[in-house]
C-alpha cells in the first residue's frame, strides 16, 4: 500500500457500484453546461486530455487558480459535488491523512491519451507547506502512472492504476513528480460499460 513515504497505492480501493456511481456523474458534468475541453498551456502545446475543474478553475496559461475559465470561454467553474468532497476525505483518512478538498481537477483521457512528469505545486503556499495531500481516482482503462522523486532528474517508478483505484500523495511526499505516460485501451471492467479513463484529482487550495 505505501509505495514511499507519505505515497500510497490503494488498489482496487472502490466496489464497482460505486464506480458506476462516479462514472455517471463524471460525464454528466464533462458534457454538461459547462463543458469538458482540451487546454492550451504555456508555450501554446495543447494536453492530450479533457479536463474539467471543479470548485476552482486550472488556468493552463498561467498556471494559477481562478473563479472563472479567462484562458477558454469565460464561464464559472462548476462547484464540487458533496459526495467528490466526501470521497476525497475518506480515502485520505484511510492511510491516516486529512483532505478537505475545495477542487477538483477531472481528466478524461482517450486511448492516446498522456500527461508528461509535473509536480502539483499550484495550490496555496500554505497548503503545500503543510503537506496537504492530492487524492487521485481513476475509472475506466488502465494507466500507466509515473512516480518519480522531488527533483525531475530523480528515478521514476512506473505502476499500473487500474480502474477504482485510489492514490494519495502528501506530507514528505507532495511534490513529487509524477504523470501517465499511456493508456491501456480495452481494459476497463466490462461492467462499466466505457471506454478511456477518468482521473479525479482532489486538491485543498
Amino acid at each position: 500500500m505505501e509505495i514511499g513515504p507519505g505515497a500510497f497505492h490503494l488498489e482496487h480501493h472502490l466496489t464497482l457500484d460505486r464506480q458506476r456511481e462516479i462514472r455517471d456523474v463524471c460525464f454528466r458534468l464533462l458534457d454538461g453546461d459547462v463543458p469538458a475541453y482540451v487546454p492550451t498551456v504555456r508555450g501554446g502545446g495543447k494536453m492530450h486530455v479533457r479536463m474539467l475543474c471543479l470548485g476552482r478553475h486550472w488556468n493552463g496559461k498561467t498556471y494559477r487558480y481562478e473563479p472563472n475559465r479567462t484562458d477558454f470561454d469565460g464561464l464559472a467553474a462548476p462547484p464540487l459535488p458533496p459526495m467528490f468532497r466526501a470521497l476525497a476525505g475518506e480515502i485520505a483518512a484511510s492511510v491516516g491523512m486529512t483532505l478537505d478538498a475545495d477542487l477538483c481537477i477531472l481528466n478524461y483521457y482517450e486511448a492516446d491519451g498522456r500527461m508528461g512528469l509535473h509536480q502539483d505545486k499550484d495550490e496555496s503556499p500554505e497548503s503545500i507547506a503543510a503537506g496537504v495531500p492530492v487524492v487521485s481516482v481513476s475509472i475506466g482503462d488502465t494507466a500507466r502512472f509515473l512516480f518519480g522523486g522531488i527533483r525531475r532528474k530523480e528515478p521514476v517508478e512506473a505502476l499500473a492504476l487500474e480502474s477504482g483505484d485510489a492514490f494519495v500523495f502528501g506530507g514528505p511526499a507532495r511534490l513529487r513528480y509524477h504523470g501517465v505516460s499511456r493508456i491501456l485501451p480495452g481494459t476497463a471492467p466490462p461492467s462499466l460499460d466505457m471506454t478511456g479513463r477518468l482521473n479525479l484529482t482532489f486538491r485543498r487550495f
